[in-house]
């Protein structure tokens, strides 16, 4: 028998949370690999969620429970700090510490975290973990902060506190996301605009079961080989400041100036924000026969010249390209493992998940995980009681 967050939360502490925080993952329609370089992400919300169950103590300390793990740790409030023994207790840490920062008048607290988002699987359980924690302790501490504050702080809970030097795309779409809608975000000014997906199109996630245990140092690596290129393009242009400045036509120009690798890399962002800003533009048109070209185009991008796909993503992509109707799908997230996402069409939904429960372990010799997924809301909060 399943115990809700309730339930759960009252067998751990003996009394009933106060104040239910829920924060969704999220899948990148397109735009992989662009948030640290100052470019464009599509994002989505999906009903994928973690929750966080809270009430107040005395006590000065976060006491926080992880389903998970069924582990409980404690920290002080006025001993916040990273720890490498701290494990997923830094995320929690970390933001109450950013929240601090902000002003927030911050209580001891009691909390049960829970949810049913993949580990791993790049759907960003890490930033749905910050922003139910942020939406509890704010609920507790009868404050507010804006959207994309709490998004800011949780980026920065991630950057010092679990030491991943993750872009904004992640907490961004987690705080802000609408139903039915994908999120288009400027990672430069933060600018956002809503675009509505069309209804006769859903959305299929494959978990390969690839773990991403190259993905932190092949992540920093890449990020280092842009970097490296933004700098040899300075020399010409120093206004550039990131590869968001650079456009296809510049970039190769640079072709003989760039290591090839650092030039694949690059190669990778430039034309990776374009296809971005086509891909709004035609899913403002409700060209999904459009859309779902730029999805397999940036996938063949990541797998060529970011090199962060493997085996089992290019399978289930592979797989989708051979039905008429599916729109289109690639990689998602950091790579080297984790989701690949379909766009299909709603009436063909049971049908792709069938042929990629009956194919895919051909192919691979795994077992993928399937979730066919709604879009939804961005994090919520619910009192108790």
């Amino acid at each position: 028998m399943v115990m809700t967050p309730v339930e759960r939360f009252t067998t751990v502490f003996g009394a009933s949370p106060t104040v239910i925080a829920r924060a969704p993952g999220r899948i990148n329609l397109i735009g992989e690999h662009t948030d640290y370089n100052d470019g464009f992400v599509f994002p989505c919300a999906v009903n994928l969620n973690v929750t966080v169950a809270a009430r107040p103590n005395t006590h000065g300390t976060i006491n926080a429970h992880a389903a998970l793990f069924d582990e409980s740790r404690t920290v002080a409030l006025d001993q916040l700090r990273p720890s490498p023994e701290a494990g997923w207790m830094n995320y929690v840490s970390g933001v109450a510490h950013e929240l601090g920062a902000r002003g927030i008048p911050l209580t001891g607290a009691d909390l049960l975290i829970d949810g049913n988002v993949p580990l791993g699987a790049g759907l960003s359980s890490s930033a749905a973990i910050e922003v139910a924690t942020a939406m509890a302790l704010l609920a507790l501490a009868h404050s507010t902060l804006p959207g994309t504050e709490i998004a800011l702080a949780c980026q920065r809970a991630e950057h010092t506190f679990a030491g991943v030097q993750c872009g904004i795309m992640d907490q961004f779409i987690s705080a802000l996301g609408q139903k039915d809608h994908a999120l288009f975000l400027d990672c430069r000014s933060l600018a956002y605009e809503l675009v509505p997906i069309p209804t006769n199109a859903r959305i299929v996630i494959c978990d390969t079961t690839v773990s991403r245990e190259l993905a932190a140092s092949g992540y920093n690596a890449r990020r280092q080989s842009c970097e490296r290129g933004v700098s040899i393009i300075q020399r010409k242009f120093p206004e550039v400041r990131a590869l968001r400045d650079v456009t296809s036509v510049m970039i190769e120009d640079f072709r003989s100036h760039l290591e090839p690798e650092v030039f694949r890399r690059c190669h990778h962002v430039v034309t990776e924000n374009e296809r971005v800003l086509q891909s709004v533009r035609a899913l403002r048109n409700g060209d999904l026969s459009e859309f779902g070209k730029l999805m397999y185009q940036s996938h063949l991008s990541l797998r060529r010249d970011y090199e962060v796909s493997c085996p089992e993503l290019d399978a289930v992509v592979d797989i989708c390209a051979e039905e008429e109707e599916v729109f289109g799908a690639r990689m998602t997230g950091a790579g080297f493992g984790g989701c690949a996402i379909c766009l299909v069409r709603e009436d063909h939904v049971e049908h792709l998940m069938n042929r990629l429960s009956e194919e895919f372990p051909v192919k691979t010799g795994r077992t993928p995980r399937l979730y066919s997924c709604s879009i939804e809301d961005g994090a919520r909060t619910e009192e108790i009681g």
